[in-house]
């Protein structure tokens, strides 16, 4: 198969499975593109939105479309790690003989929604964020491989503060996209009234599966990103720091701690996927416009003042943004 003919498939691929959720899911356009982009550049996303606004169900609604496994997990203060992991039992088999065996946990899944994850212990959150990082669980000696593709979709709550264990930089840092849920507008809440309360059933076609899926994968790093763009990138990044030279006002001003060089990986990746959502086999500038809010804005740490003035982190990279321009 020629190039051409793969960069076809992959867009035709990534805009059938959107559609097929929107069947079910009202608005979200951007929610759905970014969760997609995670999968595809073989990361994590973080979403933050109040409740009610159909999470669950957009992350349940894309593992049917796109045939894989499944499992919620409600993060909470008495979680154990085991609780996400799986635990080893010693169990009794039909001659009487006992052995240890292992029991897989929800963690076992191809598309895991962590639900409110800043609601469990620094230790459980750790768990969760190890099997992310390393896309295997060890319990007692034994290291278990996760199925690919594998991707965790984590939820956090913006307004309920009291009893959480906010997640550190470091962890944060290892979710490629952090996506905004919002509130939907009038028209979208009609339609969404006019589907849930009309009594019939949507049914949701699987449109694709694990394997074409891993393969779309694999072409996303055979797309190019010339010196001049990947430079432009690794500036970005290190306008958000405010001991850069070109650093704007803003950043010196109320950002203690810029974006690391994860950030700069996670930029370039999305990026050669808008690129071949466009059809080209290179990436422009464009494409890393339309990535960097969601790749940067949870790995920026604002300081006291910053925190204090109410700064949001999308205003700091808007700023970097356009305050460091593209030099080919």
């Amino acid at each position: 198969m020629n190039l051409e003919t793969q960069i076809q498939q992959f867009r035709e691929t990534f805009y059938t499975v959107k559609a097929e959720v929107q069947k079910r899911i009202v608005g979200q356009d951007a929610i759905i593109e970014g969760v997609l982009f995670c999968l595809l550049a073989n990361g994590h996303a973080l979403l933050e939105g109040i409740p009610g606004l159909g999470k669950t169900q957009l992350i349940y609604t894309l593992s049917e479309a796109l045939d894989l496994s499944f499992k919620r997990i409600q993060f909470t203060p008495d979680m154990m790690p085991s609780d996400i992991t799986g635990t080893t039992l010693l169990v009794e088999d039909e001659h009487g003989r006992r052995q240890f065996e292992f029991q897989q946990g929800p963690i076992f899944s191809q598309l895991i929604l962590a639900d409110e994850i800043n609601r469990a212990t620094p230790r459980t959150q750790s768990a969760l964020l190890e099997a992310m990082q390393e896309r295997t669980v060890t319990v007692g000696r034994t290291s278990h491989k996760l199925e690919e593709p594998f991707c965790v979709l984590a939820t956090q709550n913006p307004l309920e503060m009291e009893g959480t264990y906010p997640l550190p930089e470091a962890q944060l840092d290892r979710f490629l996209f952090k996506l905004l849920i919002d509130f939907p507008g009038e028209d979208e809440i009609v339609e969404i009234l006019r589907r849930t309360t009309s009594g019939a059933e949507i049914t949701i076609d699987k449109v694709t599966n694990a394997e074409t899926l891993n393969k779309m994968r694999q072409l996303v790093p055979q797309v190019i990103i010339a010196e001049h763009v990947e430079r432009h990138i690794i500036r970005l990044v290190r306008g958000t720091h405010p001991d850069a030279e070109d650093a704007p006002e803003i950043v010196k001003r109320y950002v203690h701690l810029g974006a690391g060089i994860r950030s700069v990986q996670a930029v370039a990746l999305t990026a050669k996927i808008k690129a071949l959502l466009d059809e080209r086999y290179n990436v422009a500038f464009s494409d890393i416009d339309d990535v960097l809010l969601p790749a940067l804005r949870h790995r920026i740490l604002l300081n006291f003042e910053g925190q204090g003035e109410g700064i949001e982190p999308d205003a700091i990279v808007n700023e970097v943004r356009n305050s460091i321009t593209s030099t080919p």
